[in-house]
C-alpha cells in the first residue's frame, strides 16, 4: 500500500545514488544538503504515519532499509574517497552485518524476530549520522575541525564495538528471537 510515508520512504531511499553520485564527484556541499533532506524526509515520515494513522507493514519494513542503505552507502563512499578511515568503514558494515545475519538466521530458522533495537544501537545510530554529516559539512564547508572529527570517528568505533557486542549477547543468550 502506498501511503504518504511510504512515499516519502521511497524518496529517501532513491536518494541514495545520489548521495554516492554527490561525494563521488566531491559535490560535498550537495552531498551534505541531501543527507540533512534525507534526515529531515525520516522525521516528517515517521509524524505523518503515527499522527494520521498511516503506519503499514511496509513502512515498518521500508524506513529502516531506507535508513540503513543511505547510512552505509555514505559511509563507503566516504571511506572510499578517504574522507573516513577504512577501519571505522569496516566496524560500522560489519556491525550491520552481523545483526541483519542475526536476523536472516533466526528468520530461516523458524524463530519468531521482533526487531527492537536496544537503546546502545539507537545512540550508535545517532553517533553514525553525525559524524556521516559532520565529514560531509567539513569537507563542504571547513567545519567543524580536524579534533572533532576525530573524536567522533572513536565516539562512532566506541558505540558501534558497544551496540554489535549487545546485540551478539543477546543472540547468544537466546534472546535474539525475541528482540533483534
Amino acid at each position: 500500500m502506498i501511503t504518504a510515508p511510504n512515499l516519502i520512504t521511497l524518496l529517501r531511499l532513491c536518494a541514495v545514488p545520489a548521495a554516492v553520485w554527490l561525494i563521488l564527484q566531491r559535490e560535498m556541499a550537495w552531498a551534505f544538503w541531501l543527507f540533512v533532506a534525507a534526515g529531515i524526509s525520516d522525521a516528517v515520515d515517521g509524524f505523518i504515519a503515527k499522527r494520521f494513522g498511516l503506519r503499514s507493514r511496509v513502512g515498518a519494513v521500508l524506513d529502516p532499509v531506507a535508513d540503513k542503505a543511505l547510512l552505509v552507502s555514505v559511509y563507503v563512499t566516504l571511506g572510499a574517497i578517504g574522507a573516513l578511515p577504512s577501519w571505522l568503514v569496516i566496524l560500522v558494515v560489519f556491525r550491520d552485518v552481523l545483526i541483519v545475519g542475526g536476523v536472516l538466521t533466526l528468520y530461516v530458522l523458524g524463530q519468531e524476530v521482533v526487531i527492537r533495537p536496544l537503546f546502545v544501537s539507537k545512540a550508535n545510530t545517532a553517533a553514525q549520522i553525525v559524524l556521516a554529516a559532520a565529514v560531509l559539512l567539513h569537507a563542504a564547508y571547513g567545519v567543524p575541525g580536524e579534533t572533532a572529527v576525530t573524536v567522533l570517528e572513536w565516539v562512532v568505533a566506541a558505540s558501534t564495538v558497544a551496540s554489535g557486542a549487545a546485540y551478539l549477547a543477546r543472540w547468544v543468550r537466546g534472546g535474539g528471537a525475541a528482540a533483534m
